[in-house]
């Protein structure tokens, strides 16, 4: 069996394998990690090491705090204007269903004049658009992008120049499958069950300068406190940052991030290639942004999609439908995925094509 889905998505089998180990006595504690109190030293241990380690992957600077929060990446689609842009403008880049969120989200916080700035919408999100500086008010509180769109598979080739306005990214689904650095950000964030983890906890890695220096009416949506408090203001989902900190473990001896990039790179090009030389499958994202870790495609024909799924799960290849707003077929190749599923993705693909192929 190969899971494809978008999220919650496959785990690394020596993670999954260890927390096995580790799950009725942790480090000889004679409990699970899930029993710990989070204000222990053997917990705080694991926390440490958890972001210590995403330091080490991502190269993240002294001067930006590293939090584990809850709610979803969603949460921070009102969190964020909520901390950064009170009685400012907040500059948005539509490129499809996520991005299409945080703006909806943005526009019901109170305070905060939000402005799209560019959008792909006119050519149903299969692009990412063109940001020049002089379309960015310089007095803007941040520009907001959604640097790899799970549903549509568009991610970016690279950065807008936004002059000095700091660029918030939610990087849920390319987060160590990408080569941005933490430095041209000045804020990142991610919900964890694509590549860092299981669902539960969201990272937050954010500047210095851009923590709120008045508190929020909610103390749990406040940065500032949740920086001093070292994420641990409350109970943190500590089992979901535990795993985390296993799959990042696991990261590291696959041999960081380029190591990532490179295999990630690999499985996309094959499952490109295969779509690009076929006459039945197509992908209608425009080449340079096409995403390596979320892969759209279709064959044009609904009821010719319906029987490719139908007989791609019997075949053992979950969760490849795609999204319901879409349609066709979806490949999440996340880092945790087997190059072997896409060998056997593309067999089968070649297969079906020969029996029911078609023009483009």
């Amino acid at each position: 069996m190969f899971n494809f889905s978008a999220g919650p998505a496959v785990l690394p089998k020596e993670v999954l394998q260890k927390a096995q180990s580790e799950f009725l006595n942790y480090e000889q504690s004679g409990m699970s990690v899930m029993e710990m109190s989070h204000r222990s030293k053997l917990y705080d241990a694991i926390i440490k090491d958890c972001e210590q380690h995403l330091r080490d992957l991502m190269n993240i600077p002294d001067n930006y705090h590293v939090l584990f929060l809850q709610g979803g990446a969603s949460l921070q689609f009102s969190m964020i204007p909520l901390n950064l842009a009170q009685g400012k403008k907040a500059l948005y880049v539509n490129t499809g269903a996520w991005a299409k969120k945080a703006i909806q989200a943005a526009k019901q916080v109170p305070g905060v004049e939000v402005e799209v700035i560019a959008s792909s919408e006119d050519q149903n999100f299969t692009y990412v658009p063109e940001v020049s500086i002089d379309q960015v008010d310089q007095n803007a509180a941040y520009v907001h992008i959604t640097t790899n769109e799970t549903i549509g598979g568009v991610t970016y080739d690279k950065l807008p120049d936004c002059g000095k306005v700091p660029i918030v990214a939610d990087m849920s689904s390319n987060i160590l499958a990408n080569n941005f650095k933490v430095e041209d950000f000045g804020v990142i964030y991610a919900g964890a069950q694509k590549n860092l983890g299981p669902s539960g906890v969201t990272l937050v890695i954010i500047r210095d300068d851009l923590l709120n220096k008045e508190p929020i009416f909610a103390p749990m949506l406040d940065f500032a406190l949740q920086a001093k408090n070292r994420s641990l203001y409350n109970t943190p989902p500590t089992y979901a940052i535990y795993i985390m900190k296993l799959v990042l473990e696991w990261v590291k001896e696959q041999g960081g991030v380029p190591a990532m990039i490179q295999q990630d790179q690999a499985k996309a090009k094959l499952l490109y290639d295969t779509i690009d030389q076929s006459k039945l499958f197509s992908n209608p994202v425009a080449k340079k942004n096409r995403s390596i870790t979320n892969i759209p495609f279709v064959t044009g024909d609904e009821a010719l999609d319906q029987l490719f799924n139908e007989q791609a799960l019997a075949q053992g290849f979950q969760n490849l439908k795609g999204h319901r707003s879409v349609g066709g077929m979806r490949a999440s190749l996340y880092n945790a995925f087997p190059y072997e599923g896409v060998e056997a993705l593309v067999t089968f693909m070649k297969a079906f094509e020969v029996e029911n192929g078609g023009e483009k």
